[in-house]
């Protein structure tokens, strides 16, 4: 068996559903139920095709149309029930996720941080920044939001709530990751189906001998590429074999190698392409690359980011990287020009101002519509802390880095 094939080295990160609620909370259990029926048609079929999967997950129409926002107190009483709902229906191995999708409004997004604060593991959440009638961003809802993480940073311990927060910028539905999916109650309900692959990656990189660097990277695109319709197609075989007792729609995958803690950090394959490190002259040839290689895929609608994902404070070989002061947060921006990057789970000083975080902001915004990428904007401001220290999370999804210089 070719080594691509081995499917221990690419897991299903997330089986995630799109679900629409209403304001008859009487109606939650049932529509809940409905999507817990599809996960237990769907995760077997893809276990059964070999696969670990790692998380499933709900993600809802726009909370604020169908939370009691009436005060913060109602909304809290809201989110109390759903997570009521949710632990009745947790009774397989794994644990529903869930996501109350994107604040439309200023009086939405005020209510974040006090949410986030209390039920952060349920209240996933993001902020949709478009271009006004100019071309030019919504300032106002950008400072609004950079305001947001200010504030969450400041009531959550280590900053750590910021982990549920983010900023979309030409972002659609149908994302499979916390925090930036989201759902439209005009769409129907569906589900994604996105991957971990960095293991893969790593081993058909090093099965491959270095030579002349066009032909080498012509190997490199060839091999990773291979390797990972392989795992879709696969998949694809699993989901097929159930589509007659699904009631979801099939909205697709979201190609993207989605690194972890638990896995190969994106910074090896870096270096088995022959850049020196993740930052090094030579990475945004390899960015480039690399976001070839996850639109390369065939045979189903690529969704959410499919593309190159760097969460700087999720993969352990980037959070080394900012130790030993490799990149920055000029070289993320950068290298988002080729890639899908943005500025993920990025920690900074806790005294940045929102004024300093809107500006990053506003810089991320111009190339996602200046160049139609989906990107986005996760900052960690980490109390007490200025950019050279070390962060101290204790959150089991995070790794400790060096604080970045806004």
């Amino acid at each position: 068996m070719p080594i691509y094939q081995n499917k221990a080295l690419c897991r299903v990160r997330a089986v995630t559903l799109f679900l629409t609620l209403t304001k008859d909370k009487s109606q939650w259990l049932n529509a809940l139920k409905q999507a817990k029926a599809e996960f237990d048609i769907l995760v077997p079929a893809i276990q059964q095709q070999g696969y670990t999967v790692q998380s499933i997950r709900i993600v809802t129409n726009s909370f604020g149309e169908y939370l009691d926002l009436t005060s913060l107190a109602t909304a809290k009483q809201d989110l109390a029930y759903l997570k009521e709902l949710l632990l009745q229906l947790n009774d397989s191995g794994l644990r529903i996720r869930f996501a109350i999708g994107e604040a439309k409004t200023v009086e939405e997004i005020a209510l974040l941080p006090e949410l986030i604060a209390d039920y952060g593991d349920l209240c996933n959440a993001c902020v949709n920044v478009g271009l006004d009638q100019n071309g030019i961003l919504n300032n106002d809802l950008i400072l609004q939001s950079a305001q947001v993480v200010k504030r969450i940073a400041d009531i959550t311990p280590r900053g750590e709530g910021n982990f549920n927060f983010t900023v979309n910028f030409n972002c659609k539905p149908f994302i499979p990751y916390f925090p930036a999916s989201y759902h439209s109650s005009q769409l129907p309900n569906s589900f994604v189906i996105g991957l971990e692959t960095p293991d893969l990656l790593v081993a058909v990189l090093k099965a491959l001998s270095p030579t002349h660097h066009n032909a080498f990277f012509q190997q490199c695109y060839e091999a990773m590429s291979q390797a990972l319709q392989y795992h879709v197609d696969e998949v694809l075989s699993a989901v097929n074999s159930v589509q007659d007792s699904l009631h979801f729609y099939f909205a697709g995958m979201d190609s993207s190698a989605a690194p972890s803690k638990n896995c190969a950090s994106m910074t090896e394959v870096y270096e088995l392409m022959g850049v020196p490190y993740f930052g090094a002259a030579g990475t945004v040839e390899a960015s480039s690359l690399l976001t070839r290689v996850f639109k390369s895929v065939q045979n189903v609608p690529l969704v959410g980011f499919s593309g190159l994902m760097l969460a700087v404070t999720e993969d352990l070989g980037l959070a080394d990287g900012t130790q030993k002061q490799q990149f920055d947060i000029r070289a993320l921006l950068t290298y988002s020009s080729v890639c899908g990057i943005g500025l993920d789970t990025v920690p900074v000083a806790g005294d940045v101002t929102a004024e300093q975080i809107a500006a990053l902001m506003r810089d991320t915004g111009t190339m996602a519509f200046r160049l139609n990428k989906p990107l986005t904007v996760r900052l960690f401001p980490i109390p007490h802390k200025q950019a050279g220290e070390l962060t101290e999370f204790d959150s089991v999804d995070l790794c400790n880095c060096r604080i970045l210089a806004v």
